[in-house]
């Protein structure tokens, strides 16, 4: 990889075959119970390969342009470039780092919704010339200090009217976008590109190959000079990190019952306090529910009582709740707590460890 491996910032070691993603948390887990007890997240790249071969099975139709935003890490970066895919930066700092790799102008696009004209500048000295615009205004900025820019609009269509099915509302939008082309075409200008933006797992890419496919095959037909895009960032790297947290304070108390004349259980209920939280590796939490259930890394019996609990960040804040309800095994201060899917918006300054081609790399 151009530049990872050289890096003085990284540390690289074998691994042994047959080494997983499991094993090199439950190695390091083991290790930072004996030292610092600090959070730190794993990640598999090649689970982020493998997603973009699955994008180039379903829909290769639609080149990627990876939301840098999403997921910065100079690693996931380079990966990117490797894989030949285009950019989506949000910012000159996101630019930057995209052109550090080697990644041409051509295959990056300005996305930020709120564009400075500092930014528009920078892209425009430094050749990106694609970039998104949502209203007249932005539109005249961009042309004031952009002037070879080429502008991917946003158009607002219709979401889902009197109970229709799913597939479509994609049909009213691939619709609109045939109908923006062609006006364009009545006034002169040549549309030539077509965004559609992604978001989503694997189902929403499945859907994306049987819905969408067919009818941009009627809308934008292969000869028609269209390339179409999609930014998708989440649907890549979610699944290939895992964070491993510490459990720092724990709080009992007991459940009351419901009802007229609430009386205390004798069940208990349980507060955990993690060394990680809403102002850390779960800022996307304050915007949006956690798309992962916490797993306990310690080995407990099957038939060992669970209890209700909650999990929170170390401020003390009421904001900082991870996980309002959930059924655990009772804890104690020190165990470790591990969430899946946490590759995306959630990276903190903390140890980063990444396995690639039996290697090991530390961060």
């Amino acid at each position: 990889m151009k530049g990872f491996i050289d890096d003085a910032n990284y540390s690289v070691g074998p691994l042994d075959e047959g080494t997983n993603l499991g094993n090199v948390v439950d190695s390091y887990v083991y290790e930072h119970t004996l030292t610092r007890k600090n959070a730190f997240f794993v990640g598999d790249l090649g689970k982020i390969v493998k997603k973009h071969s699955q994008w180039q099975n379903m829909v290769a139709q639609i080149k990627p342009f990876y939301t840098v935003k999403c997921n910065s890490t100079p690693a996931v970066l380079e990966i990117w470039a490797a894989l030949g895919t285009g950019f989506a930066c949000s910012s000159k700092t996101e630019m930057a780092l995209v052109q550090e790799l080697g990644v041409s102008p051509e295959n990056i696009i300005y996305i930020s919704p709120c564009q400075q004209v500092s930014q528009i500048k920078y892209a425009a000295n430094v050749g990106v010339n694609i970039m998104t615009c949502g209203n007249e205004v932005k539109l005249k900025t961009i042309a004031r200090d952009h002037p070879n820019a080429k502008v991917l609009l946003h158009i607002t269509t219709e979401d889902n009217i009197g109970g229709e099915e799913e597939s479509q509302v994609h049909v009213h939008a691939l619709s609109d976008a045939r109908c923006v082309f062609d006006m364009a075409g009545e006034f002169g200008f040549t549309m030539i590109m077509l965004d559609i933006g992604f978001t989503g797992t694997e189902f929403r890419l499945e859907e994306v190959n049987h819905v969408i496919s067919p009818l941009l095959d009627v809308y934008f037909p292969e000869g028609s000079d269209t390339k179409i895009i999609s930014e998708p960032g989440s649907y890549y790297v979610s699944s290939a990190f895992t964070l491993a947290v510490n459990i720092i304070a724990k709080k009992v108390e007991n459940k009351f019952s419901s009802g007229v004349g609430k009386t205390r259980s004798d069940e208990p209920t349980f507060m955990y306090y993690m060394n990680d939280g809403v102002y850390g590796s779960f800022a996307s939490k304050l915007c949006e529910d956690l798309n992962t259930i916490p797993e306990v890394h310690k080995k407990y019996k099957e038939d060992e009582p669970l209890f209700t609990s909650s999990l929170w960040g170390p401020s003390c804040d009421e904001l900082d709740q991870i996980v309002e309800n959930c059924l655990l095994p009772e804890l104690n201060v020190g165990d470790w707590l591990i969430f899946d899917n946490m590759g995306a918006d959630s990276f903190t300054n903390h140890l980063l460890l990444m396995i690639f081609k039996g290697q090991l790399f530390i961060i």
